[in-house]
């Protein structure tokens, strides 16, 4: 009697790895073009922004300079806004219309592989925009570069988190339009009122909890302390929040990817 023999998947790094790589591939065929706006935004940014008003806010925003204030938020939200794109727009073209997850999920990898290796690379992408924005924030002077070595690994981390709530907004999302509720209603104003531009203390009392709810507040909050050499405690509760919001939404995430790849 023949007996059914059970499929020897990889090491769990081999299937996470060939997740990864193969995004790498595909994104590094048109690096120029992939790469160039989201580095060019932030710095657009703060040029527009730092650069044109900073002169005319004399008052300084907790402590620092407005263009210092500013671009120490700036890597975090090029973290942000690369890996939501990646993770929403991006995760649903190849689901929906490239399925290229059909092809992969038929390899000996799990959809758990594949959703977790999505996030790792969008994770990957957080850390080199947020290297790349905080190199371009030294050579002009903003950051003291020997105080940011950290800066990257906590854009990987902020690339993670962000990758979470995007796959699990696209585990629900029926047409590629819908995405626009999500960066209108969700990301754009999490910009604004998450100390980014502004510290949230400015805000009125009743928003100022809003704003501590929000990811990107506790993102930037650990930015600004990395690139100012100003730490103390209360990062505790910012890098807590960052790491409990990653696994909590992930599990959700992964949860719900897997349904819709499978069923």
């Amino acid at each position: 009697m023949n007996k059914t023999s059970k499929i020897e998947y990889p090491s769990l790094f081999n299937r996470l790895f060939s997740v990864w790589y193969r995004h790498l591939r595909v994104y590094t065929k048109n690096l120029f073009s992939n790469g160039l706006p989201p580095f060019l935004e932030p710095l657009l940014f703060l040029a527009g922004v730092g650069l044109g008003l900073g002169p005319y806010i004399t008052q300084s925003m907790d402590g620092l300079p407005y263009i210092v204030f500013l671009g120490t938020a700036l890597p975090m939200t090029s973290a942000m806004f690369t890996t939501s794109f990646e993770c929403t727009f991006g995760t649903f073209i190849r689901m929906e219309f490239e399925k290229v997850y059909d092809g992969m999920l038929a390899a000996p990898i799990t959809a758990e592989n594949l959703v977790v290796g999505e996030m790792i690379w969008a994770g990957t992408k957080g850390f080199f925009f947020s290297s790349a924005v905080t190199l371009m924030l030294g050579i002009f002077g903003i950051v003291n570069l020997k105080y940011c070595l950290l800066l990257p690994f906590l854009g990987f981390m902020t690339g993670v988190m962000f990758s979470t709530v995007a796959m699990l907004v696209t585990s629900f999302v029926k047409s590629i339009n819908h995405f626009n509720f999500y960066f209108s209603g969700f990301i754009s104003p999490m910009f604004f009122f998450s100390g980014v531009v502004f510290p949230i203390s400015n805000l009125p009392p009743f928003l100022q909890p809003v704003a501590e709810i929000m990811p990107l507040t506790h993102a930037v909050r650990l930015s600004r302390a990395i690139c100012t050499n100003d730490y103390h405690l209360s990062l505790i509760y910012d890098l807590l929040y960052v790491i409990l919001f990653s696994l909590i939404i992930g599990y959700f995430a992964i949860k719900r990817l897997k349904n819709r790849l499978i069923h």
